[in-house]
């Protein structure tokens, strides 16, 4: 008999069961339709879940912490300001000895590269022909003088007999040309003879000055010239070195600066020289010179330090870093230079205003003295400026703040050995 039989894998329709020819319902729409409301519901409250951690972050966001700044307000200390030139020194007597008279040089009397006094004897040329010729100049005088005696004694006697006639007017006067022709000649003779010591005496060549005297150019046996500046032979040469010169040059700037300085101060300028294997300023000054016009090729203008040099140390040639003080003491503003930053092509630095607002200010730099920064502009005594935990400020955030106080950096302790390493070492025996 055939029977209608229950379909239980029919396509439901629309969600619902489906309903047999017989009218029987399956199963199958029940079910997924507990399963989309399950659904639903896991649905839901993933996004309340989701919404409520989202929101949370959001808030956490918003509202962080607000940074604490370290701030201060700028130290205010007293400084001197210097430019800085280089240069090299050199002596402040520099003398070429050369022979004022020619001959054989016979004698040396100092060391290469002694120390010499003004009137020291250096060299000695052969004597002999000017000790003859000092003494034919003496025989001259003596011969000038007894000419002179005789002429004298004539015209005293003709003098005497004029008053009676006994000698003519003529004689007379021949007799009083001769006497006064005996008194040229023996004044001739007399200066001849000088000149004949004196070429004696610079038969004894002697230091001009007192210094450091060079290697002699001559040996003993060699003969030497005399004559008018560079045509004698060049004997050796001295430098004086105390005082020692320092010679710079100053460009415009500079030189335009240290006018201005010295016309508002009226201080006369210190100078401070360091040489290469020293770390600090060791050798004090004064400015001595400058020239009276720049060089329109350079733009430079030429200056002279004055040092003292007692030991003579200091030697003609040395190169030296010079620094120069031409504003005297002033009152500086100073701030870490950790606290500048950069804002394109200006400097700033962070400030606190009273309501706890970070903000900029353009300044204008200085040099840095000891880890600190000059402020020549844009910051005022009663700013307060971050000086600690700069890199957390933000220009128009709020921050908290604290006191930390600005100290300059200790001086350099120990000196850095510059000295060049030796090439070599040996045992010693």
């Amino acid at each position: 008999m055939d029977m209608p039989s229950t379909i239980e894998n029919a396509e439901p329709q629309a969600g619902l069961g489906y309903t047999a020819p017989n009218g029987t319902i399956t199963s199958t729409g029940l079910v997924s339709s507990r399963q989309v409301a399950i659904g639903a519901i896991a649905l839901a409250l993933a996004v309340a879940l989701g919404w409520s951690l989202v929101a949370h972050q959001a808030v956490k966001a918003v509202t962080p912490p607000a940074p604490t700044l370290g701030v201060a307000t700028p130290l205010v200390a007293p400084v001197v300001e210097w430019d800085d030139y280089v240069g090299r020194f050199a002596p402040s007597q520099m003398v070429e000895v050369r022979p004022r008279v020619a001959g054989q040089v016979t004698a040396l009397h100092f060391r290469d590269g002694d120390l010499v006094h003004k009137g020291q004897v250096l060299f000695t040329i052969d004597q002999r022909p000017y000790r003859a010729a000092l003494a034919e100049a003496q025989a001259n005088v003596a011969a000038a003088r007894s000419a002179l005696t005789l002429a004298q004694s004539d015209y005293t006697r003709a003098a005497r007999l004029s008053g009676d006639e006994a000698v003519s007017a003529g004689e007379v006067d021949g007799l009083r040309a001769r006497l006064q022709s005996a008194q040229a000649s023996l004044a001739a003779a007399e200066a001849r003879a000088r000149q004949r010591a004196l070429d004696m005496e610079f038969t004894e060549v002697r230091a001009p000055i007192t210094g450091r005297i060079s290697d002699r150019r001559v040996d003993i046996g060699n003969l030497v010239a005399a004559g008018d500046g560079a045509n004698a032979t060049l004997l050796t040469t001295i430098n004086a070195l105390d005082p020692i010169y320092f010679n710079f040059d100053s460009s415009e700037a500079l030189f335009l600066k240290a006018q201005r300085d010295k016309a508002a101060h009226g201080t006369a300028p210190e100078v401070e020289i360091k040489l290469q294997d020293e770390p600090g300023y060791q050798w004090h000054g004064r400015l001595d010179f400058t020239d009276n016009g720049l060089d329109p090729h350079s733009g430079t203008i030429r200056g002279r330090a004055v040092i003292a040099n007692p030991k003579l140390f200091l030697t003609p040639g040395l190169f030296g870093n010079m620094r120069l003080s031409g504003g005297g003491m002033v009152k500086a503003l100073l701030v870490p230079d950790e606290a500048i930053q950069s804002d394109q092509a200006r400097k700033t630095v962070l400030v606190v205003g009273a309501d706890g607002t970070v903000g900029a200010k353009p300044v204008e730099l200085g040099p840095v003295v000891r880890g600190l920064r000059v402020i020549r502009g844009g910051l005022l005594p009663t700013d307060r400026v971050v000086v600690t935990n700069v890199q957390a400020a933000m220009p128009g955030a709020k921050a908290q703040i604290r006191s930390a106080p600005i100290v300059a950096q200790p001086e350099a302790a120990a000196p850095v050995d510059t000295t060049p390493a030796a090439a070599q070492v040996t045992f010693a025996h």
